[in-house]
């Protein structure tokens, strides 16, 4: 029988039946830096799994040969996953304590995957970031942790993981976290917690180790449970300066007559009688009721989905998008934006590819790369193409115009996906904009 050290027995009774909030969290770093394990040791110590998935992974681990059991199995479901010891698709588990709820996205760390990373870093709250205190901070980390601070997610919790291969050594941990705070700075990120742990062990995971004397800050659970949390759409909506947004997913014939327009609402509230313009015609009516599943409401809030009727008969469809008419998205066919290329041939001037922005799909060509972001030097380098996981800046024009706002005023209608014409494979993720770095 395989054992598990460092742990108290799980199968106690699921925490979490009445929870405060919830944070949505990505772990990611490069290969082999204990991602996987971490998340295992999390949902081990503080008793979320089954004694079905207990013997599920105790069973996996004796058939690679395992002497102990390997905590990395909880979320690499995958046989290709368990057989390589990788991780290559994002896997999600729920967890909960009687202080949180949460959301957990499990990022592979291949270069190769990155593609899957900012997937699952794309609607997180926090990056989890495990770093091996025997290696330091690689680029491939660099690269998860720009690519995060890219997507919106300013708070991490940084994990010097290993710290008993180096004998617990300050040093050690003193390097991960100066070159982290020098990272975090240059990126704008608002919060970063540095934490010495071992995720095999379980030192300083759920329970404060006394392997390290010299730290005196929180546990990762500590540092999760005291995180921001909230709803993703309303963190990266109305507190980062857009109004009401509604795209329009689907158009609702109403019984005797009429139309009503469904999505999800970001950025603001829309409220009954508020004045709203339909882009990127530029239409201008007023919201006549807000409909749901549940009955009518007077206001309709961030992260619901709704049905809006409009006052006005208008010419509305599926990629239109309803907006508040004070400080409207802007409507253009040509923009800025930073991209992360994920396509193994190069990104070049001319290319012609399809561009989905919210619920729209449209041609759009390359019309110019500015240049790529050094993720090791923290600079803009000259550059005339976007190679393999290429974080960059290009010049798009599309073949229809598009509403869209800054993402740092709102992740929905500032956000895209590239799409390769030919396989329909999506092969870029977008942000409107260029990246703004701090000096």
């Amino acid at each position: 029988m395989t054992t598990l050290p460092g742990s108290p027995p799980a199968g106690g009774s699921e925490l979490g039946a009445d929870t405060m909030d919830l944070l949505r969290f990505a772990t990611i770093g490069s290969v082999d830096d204990g991602k996987s394990t971490l998340i295992g040791r999390l949902l081990f110590d503080t008793r979320q799994l089954f004694d079905d998935q207990l013997t599920a992974i105790e069973t996996a681990s004796e058939r690679r040969g395992l002497g102990e059991v390997d905590l990395s199995f909880v979320t690499d479901g995958l046989r290709a996953e368990r057989e390589q010891g990788i991780t290559i698709d994002v896997a999600y588990r729920y967890a909960a304590t009687p202080h949180r709820k949460f959301v957990i996205a499990d990022c592979p760390g291949h270069i190769q995957y990155t593609r899957n990373m900012a997937t699952g870093a794309s609607t997180a709250d926090l990056a989890l970031v495990l770093v091996d205190a025997t290696s330091g901070l690689r680029e491939q980390s660099r690269r998860h942790i720009c690519i995060a601070a890219l997507l919106g997610v300013d708070q991490l919790v940084v994990c010097a993981n290993k710290m008993d291969l180096v004998g617990w050594d300050r040093s050690a941990y003193q390097r991960i976290a100066d070159d982290m705070d020098a990272l975090a700075h240059r990126l704008g990120i608002s919060s970063c917690t540095i934490i010495p742990i071992s995720a095999l062990n379980g030192d300083n995971v759920v329970t404060r180790s006394d392997a390290a004397p010299w730290y005196d800050g929180p546990t990762v659970l500590d540092a999760l449970e005291s995180a921001q949390a909230g709803g993703w759409a309303a963190q990266h909506g109305a507190s980062r300066g857009s109004g009401a947004r509604l795209p329009v997913q689907w158009v609702l014939r109403q019984p005797g007559g009429g139309r009503s327009y469904a999505g999800m609402v970001n950025g603001g509230p829309f409220r009954v009688g508020d004045p709203v313009v339909v882009l990127p015609q530029g239409a201008h009516t007023s919201v006549r009721a807000i409909e749901t599943a549940d009955g009518p409401l007077q206001r309709a809030e961030v992260g619901l989905s709704v049905s809006l009727r409009l006052a006005d008969h208008l010419d509305v469809s599926r990629g239109d998008l309803i907006a508040a008419a004070v400080d409207a998205p802007e409507v253009t066919d040509t923009f800025e934006a930073t991209v992360c290329w994920f396509k193994d041939s190069p990104l070049r001037v001319g290319d012609r590819l399809r561009i989905k922005h919210t619920t729209r799909v449209t041609p759009v060509v390359v019309e110019g790369v500015t240049g790529t972001f050094d993720v090791n030097k923290l600079r803009i380098a000259e550059a005339g193409e976007l190679r393999e996981n290429d974080i960059g800046i290009v010049k798009l024009r599309t073949a229809t115009p598009l509403a869209v706002d800054h993402y740092e005023a709102d992740r929905i209608t500032g956000s895209f996906v590239l799409i390769d014409e030919q396989t329909f494979a999506t092969i870029a993720a977008g942000m409107v904009g260029p990246p703004r770095l701090h000096d």
